[in-house]
């Protein structure tokens, strides 16, 4: 495993982007190709079970995690629970002067980091526009 992190500046105040990096069933709204849903807990906290469907149509993958660390409005770490991605994934919000930053960092095999980044990568610019202009 190997620790893959990527940032991404966002044009919202840190209470905002941790709302809009944790509301779970809009992540579909900027994560490429992804749908997830709570499928455990109450969705703001430790324990909280999640489920992400990556893929098109009814050719992808399930991922399946728990929410192991909640930190609002700084930190959340999930652990992978399913059968194909394992290890922990965390999300970070640093707070600057009125804007914020997002970190999503992940334990992965090194091929499939580098496989995954650029969706990543993409789908983190298209969150910085979606936090911008989050409301729930």
């Amino acid at each position: 495993m190997t620790r893959f992190e990527l940032r991404v500046d966002v044009a919202a105040p840190a209470g905002t982007t941790w709302a809009a990096v944790t509301d779970w069933r809009r992540q579909g709204e900027w994560m490429l190709a992804t749908t997830v849903r709570v499928t455990g807990g109450d969705g703001h906290g430790v324990g909280t079970e999640l489920s992400a469907f990556t893929g098109l149509g009814p050719i992808g993958f399930t991922d399946t995690m728990r929410v192991t660390a909640w930190e609002p409005p700084r930190r959340c770490v999930v652990a992978h629970t399913g059968k194909l991605v394992r290890g922990t994934a965390e999300f970070r919000v640093v707070p600057h002067d009125g804007t914020s930053e997002l970190v999503w960092s992940e334990d992965i095999p090194k091929l499939l980091g580098l496989a995954f980044a650029p969706g990543v990568r993409w789908s983190l610019h298209r969150f910085a526009e979606f936090a911008r202009e989050y409301h729930r």
